[in-house]
């Protein structure tokens, strides 16, 4: 069996992790959340795929490469505009089979419920069922007997709570009804989706069968990696690879890295996975569903929980991290203190490309995009979300959406400026206006027990 992933789109709301990574390279449980959904197609029986890039491309074709190291064959389409799903899937129509799979690259589903949708004799969509699907967002279906009779538009009260869950067996004639649609959307752009292909095949008079997920994960939000990682922790196959050194403990299911140190007085307890040539230590706290990717450093005395933190960053001396996700090559100053819940116990709010958003979470910390650092002492509020690359300052306080600042040199000076050596911070003002605007039904605090 074929299957077909399309894996080209940035994911605008996962912004600001996905400035420089591909949405389906981002780290999940402690590898690409791609390399899961191709293990578990592989599991359930698909040993050919194609998948269709885009948004910087060369970082998931250069990790991936043929497929060999996955024991898969893997070939490449280029969608160089994001027009749809079904653009994409229309740009792997010269690569597809008589029958093939189409899965979306940022869902995760069980592989036997993959199995089944395999094994229909016809054409076939999964569903997942949710207690409360959002008509604005979700793709709702309308099944009776198990047929699927028409996909709801967006905005229509729900006919039932069965969602599209990203995935389909189809065979050729797809292309043909996704041609068929014209432009949407008003801009001449020939934007397609696939279930409006789906849709154009019911009204063809082709019957496609439903088969419901037993489980199913998307991640289409920055907190669904948090909510993806208590899943699929802990790590299925690394043990403990690198050093530990006397006195420091591990408990329950970690895996450690090739090169990697732990150093004494650290206690670890999983589920926790911790990449290749890191440096953990001394005295740190890390526990809870906490990945961990290669080259990071944590300092002393430093206190981690349910976080994820990517490749190269820098967690110095004396820091708490909390729900939280950092970027790579982040550098957080001695003393960063990202606190993860409000003061009131209420859900934590936080920010989708700028727009205030809820979460539903009861704890969540910030979101760091690629090479954020904050200066010594700093306090970041629940939700928060900075830009990649913004520099902050000594005992700044960071709460809301923060986009970078661009630092200037001094005039005369060839060097880049610090930012933190452009005068003193008035941190009593900082924390005024912190008051001001931040109420206590707006503020958080950590939970450090």
């Amino acid at each position: 069996m074929q299957a077909i992933v399309l894996a080209a789109g940035e994911g605008e709301r996962m912004r600001p992790l996905t400035v420089s990574y591909p949405k389906a390279m981002l780290p999940v449980g402690g590898k690409p959340l791609l390399e899961h959904l191709l293990g578990r197609a592989k599991e359930a029986g698909v040993e050919r795929f194609v998948i269709v890039v885009g948004h910087q491309k060369e970082k998931l074709m250069d990790h991936f490469g043929d497929g060999s190291g996955l024991g898969i064959k893997i070939e490449y389409v280029v969608q160089e505009e994001r027009l749809g799903t079904g653009h994409a899937l229309l740009r792997a129509g010269g690569l597809a089979e008589d029958r093939f799979l189409a899965m979306n690259g940022d869902v995760l589903c069980d592989a036997d419920s993959l199995r089944r949708v395999m094994e229909s004799k016809g054409l076939a969509v999964a569903a997942a069922r949710v207690a409360n699907p959002d008509p604005e967002r979700d793709e709702i279906l309308e099944v009776e007997a198990g047929v699927l009779k028409s996909v709801a538009e967006r905005g229509k009260s729900p006919p039932s709570h069965l969602i599209y869950a990203g995935i389909c067996l189809l065979d050729k004639r797809i292309f043909e009804a996704l041609r068929r649609i014209p432009a949407s959307g008003g801009t001449g752009k020939e934007v397609r989706d696939l279930t409006t292909g789906l849709q154009s095949l019911l009204v063809d008079g082709v019957q496609i069968g439903v088969e419901e997920a037993e489980s199913w994960i998307e991640i289409t939000l920055p907190w669904d990696v948090l909510k993806a990682n208590e899943t699929l922790m802990p790590p299925d196959t690394r043990g403990i690879l690198g050093e530990v050194e006397a006195n420091a403990t591990l408990s329950g299911e970690v895996a450690v890295g090739k090169g990697t140190v732990i150093r004494s007085g650290s206690y670890v307890t999983g589920p926790v996975v911790i990449g290749d040539g890191c440096e953990i230590g001394p005295n740190c706290l890390i526990r809870y569903h906490t990945s961990i990717g290669d080259g990071v450093r944590i300092g002393n005395g430093v206190v981690i929980e349910n976080s994820t933190i990517m490749e190269g960053t820098e967690v110095s001396h004396l820091c708490y991290l909390g729900d939280s996700l950092i970027g790579p090559r982040c550098r957080l100053g001695v003393g960063t203190i990202v606190a993860n819940r409000r003061h009131d116990d209420a859900t934590v709010k936080s920010y989708l490309r700028g727009t205030k958003a809820e979460t539903g979470r009861m704890s969540l910390g910030a979101v760091l995009g690629e090479g954020v650092k904050t200066g010594a002492g700093s306090i970041v509020y629940p939700g928060t979300v900075v830009e990649a690359g913004r520099w902050g300052r000594p005992g700044e306080i960071l709460w809301g959406y923060r986009e970078a600042e661009k630092h200037e040199p001094e005039e005369g000076d060839k060097n880049e400026a610090d930012p933190s050596e452009k005068g003193e911070v008035d941190v009593k003002k900082k924390i005024k206006n912190a008051i001001d605007d931040n109420p206590v039904t707006e503020g958080g605090g950590s939970e450090m027990a």
